[in-house]
């Protein structure tokens, strides 16, 4: 009888043992599953991923020279471009961007070129800076188009800009996203001035 009691009670204690392991791993699998649900949560709310917006605030003409050179019959152009440029990040974390560039455009052809370094910008914030193109002068004087364009004293331009890096949400997921910004300008010869802006804006997940 002794030692059915004492059999009985080991049975009871390895049975409440397991009883009890039993417990704490559903509370444990309950906690780490609550985790799962409110970063799930968090992630398509707080910190759901949002475009960055790339934006063309202004572009100034800060040098412009043209002549002509009767004796060659040839067109001489020289100009310099500030292009004022911001990046808006509207995540809740940093935004990692990748060397990038800024491109100038005549009728649909390259002719300069300006570099976007690398860089971070925080959460909520807002990066600014001037881009200085210069103009690749013999790929205007080589469109059929230039000569027609200098008489009438209007040079229709775009300035496009593309920036691309990741959002780092909860240092778990890094979401890859796109900005673009693609301005068409005027520049008036007879004043060197720019008008007309007309940009268009696309964001990219």
């Amino acid at each position: 009888m002794e030692y059915y009691a004492s059999s009985s009670a080991a049975v009871n204690i390895d049975r409440k043992h397991r009883h009890k392991c039993r417990n704490i791993c559903f509370a444990t699998m309950g906690v780490l599953l609550f985790f799962i649900i409110l970063i799930v949560i968090l992630i398509f709310t707080v910190f759901k991923p949002k475009n960055p917006v790339t934006t063309i605030n202004s572009v100034t003409l800060a040098g412009l020279k043209l002549s002509l050179d009767l004796t060659k019959f040839q067109v001489l152009f020289n100009a310099t471009l500030d292009v004022d440029l911001s990046i808006k990040n509207s995540n809740k974390v940093g935004f990692k961007y990748a060397d990038s560039t800024a491109y100038l455009n005549y009728r649909g052809q390259k002719v300069g070129e300006a570099a976007i370094p690398a860089g971070t910008i925080s959460a909520d914030d807002t990066a600014t800076m001037i881009l200085t193109m210069t103009v690749m002068a013999d790929r205007f004087i080589s469109d059929s188009n230039f000569l027609g364009d200098v008489w009438g004293g209007e040079l229709p331009l775009n300035t496009f800009a593309e920036v691309s890096g990741k959002v780092n949400v909860l240092n778990l997921f890094k979401i890859h996203v796109v900005s673009t910004a693609s301005c068409d300008i005027i520049v008036f010869l007879s004043n060197s001035t720019v008008a007309d802006q007309n940009c268009n804006y696309n964001y990219e997940l």
